[in-house]
Parts: structure tokens; C-alpha cells; sequence
């Protein structure tokens, strides 16, 4: 069963991690310096917030699927629209090494269907992995794979791209 993900860029982490706390009525199951995630039940959320130097508000929308099958149908729907689908392969974003596919919708937000594959001890650290340099690298790594962690680079829409500083800031 796949799950809603929101992002959402805020200015202060740890008012934001209190507020959602609260609204949620449970602590983030993951907190790092600069990103907390909530993977809630009801309702079937991934709820992640990030204090990297993005501007204020949504980063970006997605579609977290449970295991390779449920990715390609996503990925099947998403070709039926009439807009780029950019994969990401073995990305490595947000504390998660990822399979994904990027598309930007008509008003120009993220879309961002993917599959976790496991953890990564840093925001965007490809190196932190066995094997690692074969990977592509994501977020605010020194080596830039052709789409960003969180939106495609290459597209000309307001959308999330990759920043000096790390992930996801708005274009």
C-alpha cells in the first residue's frame, strides 16, 4: 500500500518539530541536525521537514511505495501524463538511499514517486556506502547525478533543485 510524503522547508527545526509533534500526537521517528521525519499510520503519511536553506513552505509531494512492483505501476501512470519522467536510480537523499521517479505537475510542484531501499547516516552522502562510487550521488554532494533529490535539475519549472548547501531549494 503506497504512502503520501510531504516536505516541507522550515525556518526553525525545532519549533517545527514541536508543532508537528503536537499535531501529529507523536515524536518524529527520525531526527537528525537539520531533518525530522514522521512516518505516521493514521493518516498514511511520510511527513519530513528540512532546515537547509530552502525558502519556507512545500518542497515538494510524493508517492512512497512498498516494494519494486508497486514503483513501476507508479512509475506506469506517471508516463501516461503528458510531462517528463526523470528516474533516479540509487539516489541518496534525506538520510535514505532511494529508488525514484521525478515529474513536475502543471502548476509546477514536485512530484516525486519512490522506493527506500535503506539508511544513510548523512543528508546526501553517497560515500558513506560500500560500493559507493559506482552510486550516483544526490543532494549536496560534490558530484551531481543528472536529477537532484529533490526535483528534477533539468527541468525549467519552479521546482526543488540541488544547492550549494545541500537539497532541495526552490529554482
Amino acid at each position: 500500500m503506497k504512502r503520501f510524503h510531504v516536505h516541507v522547508a522550515v525556518n526553525d527545526l525545532s519549533k517545527s518539530i514541536a508543532f508537528y509533534a503536537a499535531m501529529f500526537g507523536e515524536q518524529p521517528s527520525v531526527v537528525k541536525p537539520d531533518y525530522a521525519k514522521w512516518m505516521l499510520e493514521d493518516p498514511r503519511i511520510n511527513f519530513a521537514i528540512s532546515n537547509r536553506g530552502q525558502p519556507a513552505g512545500i518542497n515538494h509531494l510524493g508517492l512512497q511505495a512498498e516494494d519494486d512492483a508497486e514503483l513501476e505501476a507508479i512509475h506506469a501512470n506517471l508516463q501516461m501524463a503528458d510531462t517528463t519522467v526523470l528516474p533516479e536510480k540509487g539516489a541518496h537523499c534525506c538520510y535514505a538511499k532511494s529508488d525514484k521517479y521525478w515529474v513536475t505537475d502543471p502548476q509546477g510542484i514536485a512530484w516525486e514517486s519512490f522506493r527506500s531501499l535503506g539508511s544513510i547516516p548523512l543528508f546526501g552522502d553517497a560515500a558513506a556506502e560500500p560500493g559507493a562510487a559506482e552510486q550516483p550521488a544526490s543532494c549536496g554532494s560534490s558530484k551531481v547525478s543528472a536529477a537532484s533529490c529533490c526535483a528534477p535539475a533539468e527541468s525549467k519549472a519552479a521546482v526543488p533543485a540541488r544547492t550549494a548547501t545541500g537539497c532541495c531549494a526552490r529554482t
